[in-house]
């Protein structure tokens, strides 16, 4: 906290209400886009609200050991500024949080977005005054800032989750958990360490901390099929390729399905022979990433019959790696179909249970029941622990929106209006919220795509409506109910076509208790979903309706 924050806290004072044209909270990838579009290249006047101290969003703070893009270096930044592209140089084909955190640093200093910027400060209330036809916007410093728009960068996966268990607080050691991790770092030599979870983040930390501990005890609730990462130092030869080609790359994953650069099979699975299918998804094995799940057979995450064949192809893979049958059999997924969880990619995970000083329980047969003073208490026994790391995951997509008090017309909260579920149009908007656009929110492709592809898309269409309303005079947008209606039904509809939603994940809200089982993300695509934009915007903003600055219909 600023001293001037604490000044103004310590007085019991709000600032005077300062009017601007945009409010956006965070200042991540998403956040960083949104300030350089509206105040550089339109000329509003727009403040960018970080609970951290510094920019980053995701990459600010999750430092945990191991974290690290899973997204191609060249594919995994801004693509608007052509200077940007040639001057910055990655080090490898996966980026780690530090090279991540840095290069949105000198983004944000290239473009002088600091000054823009009020670092630790949390919105905590934003409530749409339909008098004004203004956003009232309230921090935990004190601010009020009256804004006519409200932009969410809020990051689908920032609200972080520590799982309820009873004696958390009496535990005697320390305890982290991956999304609040200390900025100077954890020295875990010589220590008895706990790991708690095994999604993408749980497997790149334990992978990490199986090197310096001296005990380490991973709790599985579910095995997952990890996939070798394939990460190298970037070389000049690929580098040179990689910035000869920007434009072709840059087309191609903006209108692909996922946003990466993976090539689909362009078949089903069971056309081809099993010797074909062996070739194929052993070459994507081979080059590492996301190409036997994103850049396999058309049909492998619709047809079941279809993905048995790569579910148990990874399945065999896995045991391959592993020397002890009963720890292979753990780590084996056998309760959901391949690529219908997120994927974690993997640098030597599999490889950590051949270690003498890792052991593996699998909480599906003995379930933890309590946090002690010193460790974690299962169905079958204690295990003792200096210290505990919980890589539990988030409180994904509507969880950093219920953690605001959100209000739109007539004061109705936003939490409520989604209690069962979110509510959106094109995942942008939602009814009764004006002028409050979310950037890769819920019922967008957002999660289920290379996120810096999606939020450029996002920034840019949002750019584009408040362009039009300000060439029109038109003061107020919002989606007719009608509109979002159709858009949460196609997003179901469209889930329903596949095996995901056979699957208890956190794209369903599986991981969090009563949390309403609906799938969160839109599973259309980028590019269908980037053409369904561009033909609403094309018809006139289709399905949202506009005011004019008298309040009167447009």
């Amino acid at each position: 906290m600023s001293s001037t924050q604490q000044d103004r806290r310590q007085a019991g004072a709000e600032e005077l209400i300062t009017d601007l044209d945009a409010v956006i909270v965070g200042a991540g990838f998403a956040g960083l886009y949104a300030l350089h579009k509206l105040r550089d290249e339109m000329g509003l006047s727009a403040r960018i609200f970080e609970a951290g101290d510094g920019v980053g969003g995701t990459w600010y703070w999750n430092r945990y050991p191991g974290a690290r893009s899973d997204s191609s270096s060249w594919i995994y930044c801004y693509s608007f500024d052509e200077e940007l592209r040639e001057e910055w140089q990655w080090s490898e084909r996966y980026p780690g949080q530090q090279e991540m955190l840095g290069y949105l640093e000198h983004v944000a200093e290239k473009f002088d977005l600091n000054r823009d910027i009020q670092f630790g400060t949390r919105v905590t209330e934003a409530t749409f005054d339909e008098e004004t036809n203004r956003w009232e916007v309230r921090t935990d410093a004190g601010d009020v800032v009256s804004a006519r728009f409200l932009v969410a960068a809020l990051g689908a996966l920032s609200a972080a989750n520590v799982p309820d268990i009873p004696g958390l607080e009496t535990f005697a050691g320390d305890r982290y958990h991956t999304a609040e991790w200390p900025k100077e770092g954890v020295d875990f030599t010589g220590e008895r360490v706990g790991v708690i979870g095994t999604g993408a983040t749980g497997i790149q930390v334990a992978t990490e901390i199986a090197e310096q501990a001296d005990h380490l005890t991973v709790f599985q609730r579910t095995a997952n099929y990890a996939l070798p990462a394939g990460n190298h130092p970037m070389d000049a030869e690929l580098e040179r390729w990689y910035k000869e080609n920007y434009d072709e790359i840059w087309e191609s994953v903006r209108h692909n399905f996922s946003g990466h650069d993976y090539d689909p099979i362009g078949k089903v699975a069971l056309e081809a022979t099993p010797e074909e299918r062996e070739r194929a998804f052993q070459e994507r094995w081979e080059r590492g990433g996301f190409g036997l799940w994103l850049g396999n057979y058309d049909d492998i995450l619709e047809s079941r019959e279809a993905n048995d064949t790569v579910s148990e192809w990874v399945r065999q893979k896995i045991w391959e790696r592993v020397d002890d049958p009963v720890t292979a059999e753990k780590l084996t997924p056998r309760d959901h179909a391949f690529g219908t969880k997120r994927v974690p990619l993997e640098m030597g995970y599999y490889e950590i249970f051949n270690r003498d000083n890792v052991e593996l329980v699998d909480v599906q047969k003995a379930p933890i029941e309590e946090i002690t003073p010193t460790g974690v208490r299962t169905k079958h026994g204690e295990y003792e622990f200096d210290v505990l790391v919980f890589a539990t995951g988030f409180d994904a997509m509507t969880g950093p929106y219920n953690k605001i008090d959100i209000r739109g017309r007539d004061g109705q909260l936003l939490r409520d209006k989604w209690a069962e579920g979110p509510r959106t149009y094109l995942g942008l908007t939602s009814a009764g919220y004006p002028n409050l656009f979310a950037i890769t929110g819920p019922q967008s492709p957002s999660v289920l795509t290379n996120m810096p592809v999606a939020i450029e898309q996002h920034v840019e269409w949002i750019s584009g409506l408040i362009r039009h309303m300000r060439d029109n005079g038109l003061a107020v947008v919002e989606p007719t109910s009608e509109a979002e209606d159709d858009w949460v039904d196609h997003s179901q509809e469209v889930a329903h076509t596949t095996l995901f939603p056979q699957s208890a994940t956190w794209y369903m809200g599986a991981n969090i208790p009563g949390k309403p089982q609906v799938f969160l993300p839109y599973l259309g695509g980028l590019g269908g979903y980037r053409q369904k934009c561009d033909e609403v915007a094309a018809n006139g903003y289709e399905g949202f309706a506009f005011a004019d600055r008298e309040g009167s219909n447009a």
